[in-house]
């Protein structure tokens, strides 16, 4: 299931997308137009910051912006910053692999192999979705 973090990541990213080529973006100006509480939308786009999705600048003038153009910004790469590994169990993961303790033997196990399907699948969603089809809505 989504976290409510990454959701509201997603919806202030897409915000802050469509009003590309304008001023920084207000967290507040987010926050109301997207009905997100502004204290954690703060912290939500401090971790964006800190990844390099958003640059912000401070002052009368001030907010956050998109460091790179919204059709070079993948959803692989906001899922793992907010969501964290994108595979359902660390077992598929491709970068948080872990085996799993109750399974001797992972190439024999269904669940391993239907959870790379679902990975495989939901990776191909992701790596074909760029922040600028998000903002076409």
């Amino acid at each position: 299931m989504l976290s409510k973090r990454t959701k509201y990541g997603l919806k202030a990213l897409t915000y802050i997308a469509k009003k590309e080529g304008e001023q920084p973006v207000r967290v507040g100006e987010i926050a109301e137009s997207e009905n997100i509480p502004q204290k954690f939308l703060e912290s939500i786009l401090l971790t964006l910051k800190k990844a390099g999705i958003l640059g912000s600048k401070k002052g009368k003038h001030g907010g956050y912006y998109l460091r790179n153009e919204p059709s070079e910004i993948q959803m692989t790469d906001v899922m793992r910053v907010l969501e964290g590994p994108i595979a359902m169990v660390p077992c598929v993961s491709l970068n948080y692999y872990e085996k799993c303790d109750d399974c001797p033997d992972e190439h024999q196990c269904s669940v391993h192999k239907l959870m790379i399907e679902v990975r495989d699948s939901t990776l191909k969603v992701f790596r074909n979705t760029t922040l600028a089809d998000l903002a076409l809505n």
